[in-house]
């Protein structure tokens, strides 16, 4: 590719010297005019796979995504680099948006990204039909799937696109997908025919770590201070007052937190996204309605208090950590209480039996996930397909937990369920069947006469907390349900009666005792290959890029990423010519910043420009 005019832009425009894994093959294909389903992880350079295509093709490139507030972002960000970009969306007004209609058909746009509900209507279909088009970009593609964890509608009329534009080339875009998933995305956009690149899905920067709940915001506390002061990261939640009273609560304890959910109002959701994009050290407290396309690099961890539904979620979501390839954690803290009400939010669920067994299937596979006693990456991925060996690098690696054979804790509590309907005809909750395995006296144990059960005192052997992840792993197993017919209480199964007979053995998971680390992030997250000297020099560039930033109204890692920096502060280039070869480092950043660059370096230099040692 040394002649090739998809290196000279990458090189030009964006300031990388070679494509990554599958982009080379993937713009070729794409400018060569064929259709592309495109997997690859957060972080790994999807955009290019578009934006350089776009760029060297005759016409504009049209971007579908429905990233609505972060198309500002998206334009501003390709505008620091020279690209000629614009978007249309409900943002707009009709003067905004006609001066962007008119650049359009003048051939003033190179990148238009448009809103999938507006690139449908006649007027925006019109449009398109009377300039010339370079490609269709369709992200975030696992939103046409119905069995997806982000469902959008307006997704399914994108289909349209072959028909109307059978020439122009069209790629699909996705961080996440299964097989299944896969194939429902070729087929109702209508890329059967297309090329398939799946990159692999591993993020070996990402430490995964699962923890049983146990008072999950002072867990999530310790996290905070423990391992990430000062760090930006994301907390999602289930529900919208969760996210509400955790925010509250980490801002009570000093944690810069904000909420972000569908029920705030469009302007408050605006700010919020704002502060976190732009400011360092901000804790975005979500519902999953919160950071699909999300391009900030320096997210340092990802933290669930809630279990999520899917691993395609789950997976969709940490990969908001760590963008920018240095160390980040994603952490869940899950309990039985989570699992119970997963399950009877599916029996709940109004859809038909066919859709309630594939949430089954999904919650099967996510509770599969954090009850393993192997390696969590090798679990994680192999649910996508894909094979490694054990990473190293997740908490079931640094600190192997216990199996032991739980076969006869199972029958006890197994016999306990059973033996409450047999006999009373009655079910109940996890807390009262503990209670009589512990043989606990309480007043509801004692009125209902449940002392004199069988069962009762044969669990004293067990803590309470043992029994709770007894039964969390039996309903993780399929042997103990939540019964559709009384709320969160529970019954046994058909699978239930193999163990009660002795004809299988339960090996069942034991936590191992995981001290937290208690390094502060500027320790943790200090480079290797920068000295003291580099250090400072770096801490100035982030400091000269915070007020770039500022003046012009963008995210700072829109001016350059910390890679970029980093890479400046170690080579310390004394030249535009030197600086121009800094992997990140594109002609048009280099015309706007290349000469304050070389002046703050060189006032280091001299001592004109001091910074305090790094912590």
């Amino acid at each position: 590719m040394t002649d090739s005019p998809a290196l000279a832009v990458l090189q030009r425009v964006f300031g990388y010297e070679t494509f990554r894994a599958e982009q080379q093959s993937i713009v070729e294909h794409v400018i060569a005019g064929g259709d592309a389903l495109v997997l690859m992880p957060t972080g790994a350079g999807k955009s290019l796979c578009y934006q350089v295509p776009a760029l060297v093709r005759e016409g504009v490139g049209v971007v579908v995504s429905p990233l609505i507030a972060l198309m500002q972002d998206q334009v501003d960000a390709l505008t620091e680099l020279g690209v000629r970009a614009a978007f249309l969306n409900s943002t707009q007004d009709w003067q905004g948006a006609r001066d962007v209609e008119r650049a359009f058909l003048q051939g003033e746009i190179d990148l238009l990204y448009v809103a999938p509900e507006r690139l449908l209507t006649d007027r925006c279909i019109q449009l398109l039909e009377r300039g010339r088009i370079a490609l269709f970009a369709i992200d975030e593609a696992h939103c046409v799937s119905q069995w997806g964890h982000d469902f959008r509608p307006e997704y399914l009329g994108l289909s349209m696109l072959h028909e109307r534009w059978p020439d122009v080339p069209r790629i699909a875009l996705t961080a996440t997908a299964t097989q299944t998933t896969r194939r429902e995305i070729a087929e109702r956009l209508a890329l059967g025919e297309a090329r398939q690149f799946v990159a692999s899905f591993d993020r070996p920067n990402i430490r995964y770590h699962i923890v049983e709940k146990s008072d999950v915001r002072r867990q999530l506390l310790t996290l905070l201070r423990q391992e990430h002061d000062g760090d930006a990261g994301i907390v999602y939640c289930l529900s919208r007052n969760k996210v509400e009273e955790t925010a509250e609560f980490l801002r009570a304890n000093g944690i810069d937190a904000l909420p972000y959910h569908a029920g705030l109002g469009s302007a408050l959701r605006a700010q919020n996204q704002s502060r976190f994009l732009r400011e360092d050290g901000v804790v975005m407290v979500a519902t999953i309605a919160f950071g699909m396309g999300i391009d900030k690099p320096d997210v340092r961890f990802v933290a669930h208090i809630d279990l999520p539904k899917s691993i395609e979620g789950y997976y969709q979501e940490t990969g908001r950590a760590g963008r920018d390839g240095l160390p980040a954690t994603a952490w869940l803290a899950y309990g039985l209480a989570d699992v119970v009400q997963q399950r009877r939010m599916i029996d709940e669920s109004t859809g038909d039996d066919a859709f309630r067994r594939q949430l089954g299937a999904q919650l099967d596979a996510m509770l599969g996930l954090c009850e393993t006693i192997t390696c969590r990456r090798q679990r994680l991925l192999q649910y996508f397909g894909q094979a490694i060996a054990p990473c190293g690098n997740c908490d079931n690696c640094l600190q192997p937990p216990q199996a032991w054979d739980g076969t006869v804790a199972a029958q006890k509590m197994l016999s306990a369920i059973y033996r409450l309907w047999k006999e009373r005809g009655q079910r109940y909750g996890a807390g009262h069947l503990i209670d009589i395995l512990r043989g606990k006296q309480t007043a509801r144990v004692s009125d209902n006469g449940h002392d004199s059960l069988s069962v009762f005192g044969v669990g004293k052997d067990l803590s309470e907390q043992a029994w709770r992840g007894v039964l969390r792993q039996l309903l993780a197993h399929g042997l103990v349900m939540v019964d559709q017919e009384g709320y969160g209480t529970l019954a046994l199964t058909e699978a239930s009666r193999a163990v009660l007979r002795g004809e299988r053995t339960l090996m069942l998971r034991r936590e191992a005792d995981r001290p937290a680390t208690r390094a502060t992030s500027r320790t943790r997250l200090a480079d290797p290959e920068l000295d003291s000297v580099a250090q400072i020099a770096f801490d100035a560039l982030r400091e000269w890029r915070s007020e770039v930033a500022r003046s012009h109204g963008v995210p700072a890692y829109v001016i350059f990423q910390n890679a970029t920096l980093r890479e400046i502060a170690i080579a310390r280039p004394d030249s535009l010519s030197a600086l121009s070869r800094v992997s990140g480092v594109g002609a048009k950043k280099l015309e706007s910043y290349g000469r304050l660059i070389l002046e703050r370096l060189a006032a280091l230099d001299t001592g004109v420009v001091r910074l305090s040692q790094p912590a």
